[in-house]
C-alpha cells in the first residue's frame, strides 16, 4: 500500500501544477526516490491533473460558464460571432488542436524516452533560462483580448511542448505570451483556460485505459488519493499564483527551475539516481 507516497505525489501536484516550474518534472523526479526508484509513470500524472484542473474550473466558473453559453449563443446567430467571451471560446478550441495532435502522434515517446530525466533536467534549465529571457524582455503590454486566431495556434503549440517533462504546461505557454508581449496576468489566465480541455481529456482517456493499477506502482485507490489532495492544494496555490504574477517578476521561479534541474543533473552523473 503506497497511500503516504500517494498523499505526497498529491501534494507535490498541486502545488507545482500552475507555478511555472513543470509539475510533471517534479513528479517524476520525486518517483526516483521512491522505493525501488518507481517513474509513477506518465498515466498517473495524467489522472491526477484531473484534480489540479478541476480547481481551474472551480476557480474561474464564472469566466468558464460564460464563455460556454457565449460560444454556444454566437454558434446558433443569437449574438454577434465576434463576441469577446466567443471568441475566446474559440481561442481555446484552436489552441487545444496542437496538443491534441503531437500527444496522439508522440504517445509512445511520451511514456517512455521523454521521461528519461536527463531530458527533464535539460528541459528544466533550458525553458526556466527562456522564462526569464521573456520576462525581462516582453513588452507586457497587450491584454487578454488582444489574443488573435494565430497568436492562439502560437500558445497552443507552446502548450503542447509540456508533453515533455520539465518544460511546465503554464510556464511554456506564459513564456510564449511574453514573447508575444502580453501581460504576466493575461497570459496566466489564457494559460489556465487553454489547459482545461487538454488535461480533462488526456486525464480521463488514461483513467479509461488503467484498471486495477496506475502503471506499475500506484493503484486506482491511490491515485484516486493523490488527485483528491492535488485538488485541494490547487485551490490555493491559483489564488496565490494569480495575485504574485500581477506585482512581481517569474525571476525566482527561473532561479528554482535552473538550481533543481542543475541538481538532478549532479545526481545523474554522480550515480545517486538513475535516469530511467
Amino acid at each position: 500500500m503506497h497511500f503516504v507516497e500517494a498523499i505526497i505525489m498529491g501534494l507535490v501536484q498541486g502545488l507545482t501544477e500552475f507555478l511555472p516550474v513543470s509539475s510533471s518534472a517534479h513528479l517524476r523526479i520525486l518517483g526516483a526516490f521512491l522505493p525501488g526508484a518507481q517513474d509513477p509513470g506518465a498515466a498517473f500524472t495524467a489522472i491526477t491533473q484531473i484534480g489540479t484542473e478541476a480547481a481551474v474550473v472551480l476557480f474561474f466558473w464564472r469566466d468558464i460558464a460564460r464563455i460556454i453559453a457565449q460560444w454556444f449563443r454566437a454558434l446558433f446567430g443569437r449574438i454577434p460571432r465576434n463576441d469577446p467571451d466567443a471568441r475566446m471560446g474559440w481561442l481555446i478550441i484552436i489552441g487545444s488542436i496542437p496538443i491534441v495532435v503531437l500527444g496522439i502522434a508522440f504517445q509512445d515517446q511520451i511514456e517512455t524516452v521523454f521521461r528519461s530525466l536527463w531530458l527533464v533536467a535539460g528541459m528544466l534549465i533550458l525553458f526556466g533560462v527562456l522564462l526569464g529571457i521573456a520576462d525581462a524582455v516582453g513588452a507586457q503590454k497587450r491584454k487578454l483580448g488582444d489574443i488573435t486566431y494565430p497568436k492562439g495556434i502560437i500558445f497552443g503549440f507552446a502548450q503542447a511542448l509540456a508533453l515533455i517533462p520539465g518544460v511546465s504546461r503554464s510556464g511554456g505557454t506564459i513564456t510564449a505570451g511574453l514573447f508575444m508581449g502580453f501581460e504576466r496576468a493575461a497570459a496566466a489566465r489564457y494559460a489556465f483556460l487553454l489547459a482545461i480541455p487538454a488535461v480533462f481529456g488526456s486525464g480521463f482517456y488514461q483513467l479509461y485505459k488503467s484498471k486495477d493499477a496506475v502503471g506499475s506502482y500506484f493503484t486506482l485507490g491511490e491515485t484516486a488519493v493523490a488527485t483528491a489532495v492535488a485538488f485541494v492544494v490547487a485551490l490555493g496555490v491559483i489564488a496565490f499564483f494569480m495575485n504574485y504574477i500581477s506585482k512581481h517578476s517569474f525571476l525566482p521561479f527561473v532561479i528554482y527551475r535552473v538550481a533543481l534541474g542543475s541538481t538532478v543533473l549532479v545526481l545523474l552523473a554522480t550515480g545517486v539516481i538513475a535516469a530511467n
